[in-house]
């Protein structure tokens, strides 16, 4: 590990106000709801899918639905990190919610996929603002020893937002029909809205709005590729090779033209001297391999449950509480420390190492464990993965300092989307790929296990069935071993990082 430096936060000038008694209730609830709002809507249409493709038809692109907004989603954070630093961010929060409210309602009222489609990318643009602006007002309205808490308190209210969302989902479709999914955001939003103009008011730039629009362009001909590369790699098609070849190197040319484009413009989207700094590459890239494991085990975990292991889907689902408890707990208590004690890099330091041996473990030992084991070393893992939430946000906020908080905020978000759809296409091309190594039938098999759900299993003979659990079970441990290598290489970026304590 390399030796302890100390690295004080940047004047923040008129931009952060003082600690006093009433600024939890000032800031949190305001910054919190909208939050809540854009990080729920990423899980809540998971449970509703099935009731729109039977309502609306068209089943082959129901996944757009989900797609479309985490494209739009990723795009639109630069956009008002730029914005939200230029103009002001309490004003883009409302512009944000504005969109995303407005997005809702067009969603509720789609006639066919195509048209919720293209609602939910609007939506997605609305909720990439709500996510970016959340992060970046926490470091223009707490002190910075003081962030730490705030940072913890909003890692931990996302990962129970992407717990709530799918039962949530769930109730609301089984009982007033999918568009409820999307209504239930206009009193939320409201009152989000109400909550926001309680912020306090912090001055912005001033003079005329520069806006580099082909950076934007470049920017959304680069993620789009990217993302939709990897959500056609997901469905473990070789078929589909092709296509991800082509929207890959489309990416490629577009990020070449991107940082041409950055360099030499006046007001860029992306400031490349910002990504420059070892502080904002180091951090990003560490963010990027916490969300591919997280995601990952959230997405694969619940088969593993249910195939290898024999848990229904409602026992699989309670199974997964822990994890997302732990992420949440993690978070919170690795905020108190850091505003306790100033340490930032230490935490995620320890906290990913014991996470990497736990999943590396448990590669190792899988199929000697029960249950109950298994759970309780994912549970460890996510608590100990919980402590990098609050050290990113917080090590990118201060060594970018107040020009760029928008833009430093809305890296951290690029790099969660990016390697949390990276992260879960690479685990589903190493099943794949060790299923395919020992029998074409048993990886066959698994291509309709991920389509269709467990119950593709129960055509085959018991015999068969035990077979392909088997198979599985192996192909699983190979899966661990790579979430363990994502976690292995956080660690050593948050070795790596070179703020130690504010």
């Amino acid at each position: 590990m390399p030796s302890e430096t100390t690295s004080q936060a940047p004047h923040l000038g008129p931009h952060v106000v003082p600690a006093s008694p009433n600024l939890f209730l000032t800031v949190f609830p305001s910054i919190m709801l909208p939050m809540f709002l854009a990080a729920v809507d990423q899980t809540i249409v998971a449970t509703a899918l099935p009731a729109i493709a039977g309502s609306l038809g068209d089943v082959e692109r129901v996944s757009w639905v989900v797609v479309s907004y985490l494209v739009a989603n990723t795009i639109a954070a630069p956009v008002y990190g730029r914005l939200g630093d230029a103009i002001g961010r309490k004003q883009m929060m409302l512009v944000a919610l504005a969109v995303f409210v407005g997005a809702s309602v067009l969603c509720a009222l789609s006639g066919s996929i195509l048209m919720l489609t293209a609602a939910r990318l609007l939506q997605g643009a609305g909720g990439g603002g709500l996510m970016t602006l959340s992060q970046a007002l926490i470091a223009e309205s707490v002190p910075p020893r003081q962030r730490g808490k705030y940072q913890g308190y909003l890692s931990g209210m996302y990962a129970s937002a992407a717990t709530f969302g799918p039962v949530a989902g769930g109730y609301l479709t089984q009982h007033f029909g999918w568009p409820s999914v999307f209504l239930v955001n206009l009193p939320l939003g409201l009152l989000a809205a109400i909550l926001v103009m309680r912020l306090p008011a912090h001055p912005s730039r001033g003079g005329s709005v520069q806006f580099d629009v082909w950076g934007t362009v470049l920017f959304a001909g680069f993620i789009a590729p990217v993302l939709l590369a990897m959500e056609r790699a997901q469905h473990i098609d070789l078929a589909a090779a092709p296509a991800v070849v082509g929207l890959l190197a489309l990416a490629i040319v577009s990020l070449v033209l991107l940082i041409r484009q950055e360099k030499r413009a006046s007001a860029p989207l992306l400031p490349i001297q910002l990504f420059r700094q070892a502080g904002i590459w180091r951090t990003d890239t560490l963010a990027a391999c916490v969300a591919g494991q997280t995601v990952s085990l959230v997405s694969f975990l619940p088969m593993y449950l249910q195939v290898v292991r024999g848990a229904s889907t409602a026992h699989s689902g309670v199974l997964l509480l822990p994890l997302t408890v732990g992420i949440a707990a993690g978070s919170f208590f690795c905020g108190r420390l850091i505003a306790t004690t100033g340490r930032t890099a230490i935490l995620p330091s320890v906290g990913l190492a014991v996470s990497a041996t736990m999943l590396l473990s448990l590669a190792a030992f899988a199929p000697h464990l029960g249950n109950g084991t298994i759970i309780g070393m994912l549970a460890v893992a996510s608590a100990c993965t919980g402590t990098a939430m609050p050290v990113v946000q917080m090590t990118v906020q201060t060594v970018a300092g107040p020009r760029f908080l928008g833009a430093a905020a809305a890296s951290v978000q690029f790099s969660r989307s990016v390697g949390a759809s990276f992260g879960t296409a690479l685990v589903g091309a190493v099943l794949f790929a060790v299923l395919a190594a020992h029998d074409a039938r048993t990886a066959a098999m698994f291509a309709s296990l991920v389509q269709e759900g467990p119950r593709a299993l129960d055509v085959l003979p018991v015999a068969q069935q035990l077979a392909v659990r088997g198979e599985i079970a192996d192909a699983f441990r190979a899966a661990f071993l790579t979430i363990g290598c994502f976690t292995t290489t956080g660690m050593l970026f948050a070795w790596w990082l070179p703020v130690r304590r504010i």
